[in-house]
């Protein structure tokens, strides 16, 4: 299957702030058409990337999505608007995520041990950051499967976050999405599908780390790296390229461009 780069058509979940408007916004500059897929209730940041997009000529490439990666019917949905809107769909990234915020201290302070943690909110955490993207890829999986070619990129955070003291549920839903990233590329082998990881390598300046905690924002990782890998993960020179985990922080486009199966390490442990 040939694919350029004005005809590809990716999803973006959580595409309307922090990193996913970043990517979202680099991914049209590059001809990529892209959905993002919101939240309903996250109507005004979706209304800012709009006029964005605008401002800079890219209306035209992206288009707003409702959809909640808690229910498989929303999930499905967005797989069939985003054909609707662009004629196709080849790509998806797995973004909406679910941090530790709301919990208590995410940079400073005491965080609550796993078992102070409210069963509800744990659990809610999951669904949203494990079983969401599981949502996604299994909606849009058949699609790029039956094409002969397509993209999941799914975010996931450093192995240190993982398994930092006190960063349940977040650090150990990261766990299982990379985990999910490793077997996924696995049981998409020889499809033309390739499934990858992609870190922004640190903290980054986004709603999950609070103002009240690091008001000096020049100090966290600007969403903004994550665009040149997610343009090179979305594209055909990437071909054959999965199973692979990469931080953006640390993106060497030379690299990518003179051995592609160099780039990042291997997903997992």
């Amino acid at each position: 299957m040939t694919v350029g780069a004005a005809s590809l058509a990716v999803i973006i979940t959580g595409g309307a702030g922090g990193l996913g408007r970043a990517m979202t916004l680099g991914l049209a500059k590059a001809g990529v058409r892209v959905a993002a897929a919101e939240l309903a209730s996250r109507q005004a940041a979706a209304e800012e990337l709009l006029q964005l997009a605008r401002s800079q000529g890219l209306d035209d490439r992206i288009a707003i999505v409702n959809c909640d990666v808690t229910s498989f019917a929303d999930c499905s949905a967005a797989v069939q608007r985003t054909i609707d809107r662009f004629g196709a769909v080849h790509g998806l990234v797995n973004n909406a995520g679910i941090g530790m915020q709301d919990i208590g201290p995410v940079q400073v302070g005491t965080r609550k041990r796993f078992y102070e943690v409210d069963a509800a909110t744990w659990c809610g955490s999951i669904e949203t950051n494990v079983c969401g993207p599981y949502r996604m890829a299994r909606a849009i999986a058949p699609v790029l499967v039956r094409q002969g070619w397509g993209r999941i990129v799914n975010i996931t955070t450093s192995h240190f976050t993982m398994v930092m003291e006190g960063f349940s549920p977040y650090g150990p839903s990261k766990a299982a999405l990379e985990a999910a990233t490793v077997i996924w590329a696995k049981d998409l082998a020889d499809t033309g599908v390739t499934v990858n990881a992609l870190v922004p390598g640190g903290p980054a300046n986004t709603r999950m780390i609070p103002l009240s905690e690091v008001p000096d924002r020049s100090t966290l990782i600007q969403p903004e790296v994550m665009i040149g890998p997610i343009c090179w993960l979305m594209s055909r020179q990437s071909d054959g390229v999965t199973n692979r985990r990469i931080i953006a922080k640390d993106w060497n486009g030379a690299i990518a461009r003179e051995a592609p199966a160099q780039v990042g390490a291997p997903a997992g442990w």
